[in-house]
């Protein structure tokens, strides 16, 4: 019996947190990146990679981006690593959305899937395969907060560092600088 529980524990399923992002879909349901995408499609693809990987880190996702080459003539699937962010570029004729499709269809029941789009039609699939959908507008909004509440935290934490009762906090820097010398053996 003892051998039947130690076995279950080690193979014991830990559903992910996966997130999945219509790249270019939310490049333009994002203002700043959109504009930027009319002059330079790469650098928005670049902006929005790394709002995602913030956004991965602070919420505890695995991260993919798709995004798709439907119009774009002998294209191959293409998948890149950026820092923990898988980034997918669709194959010729692929839309990002069948790309999704089939992706989550793929993937663990026991899975944690979210899907940034704000397409309805894939918002719907998305649903129907019993992922949780985010629009857009969702998904930037709760990656600002997000970035909000981490500057807040960081603030809070310097500011107790600060306020802590500390002799580098309550004397001149100048004589600091000099306690400190002293302390190494410099003159």
């Amino acid at each position: 019996m003892k051998y039947i529980g130690k076995e279950m524990k080690k193979n014991k399923f830990v559903p992910r947190k996966i997130l999945i992002v219509d790249g270019y879909n939310v490049i333009n349901a994002w203002s700043k990146l959109k504009q930027i995408s009319k002059d330079n499609l790469e650098e928005a693809r670049d902006k929005l990679i790394s709002n995602i990987q913030e956004y991965a880190k602070l919420k505890g996702y695995e991260a993919y981006v798709v995004f798709d080459a439907y119009n774009v003539k002998g294209c191959d699937e293409k998948l890149e690593n950026h820092h923990g962010i898988t980034v997918i570029f669709t194959r010729e004729n692929q839309t990002a959305d069948s790309y999704i499709e089939k992706f989550i269809s793929g993937l663990s029941k026991y899975d944690e899937i979210a899907v940034a789009t704000s397409d309805y039609a894939e918002q719907q699939i998305v649903l129907g395969k019993g992922c949780t959908r985010i629009s857009s507008r969702e998904l930037i909004g709760d990656l600002n907060n997000a970035k909000e509440e981490l500057r807040n935290s960081n603030k809070n934490t310097t500011k107790k560092y600060n306020d802590m009762n500390r002799l580098e906090n309550r004397i001149d820097s100048d004589i600091l600088n000099r306690l400190e010398n002293m302390r190494r053996n410099r003159k």
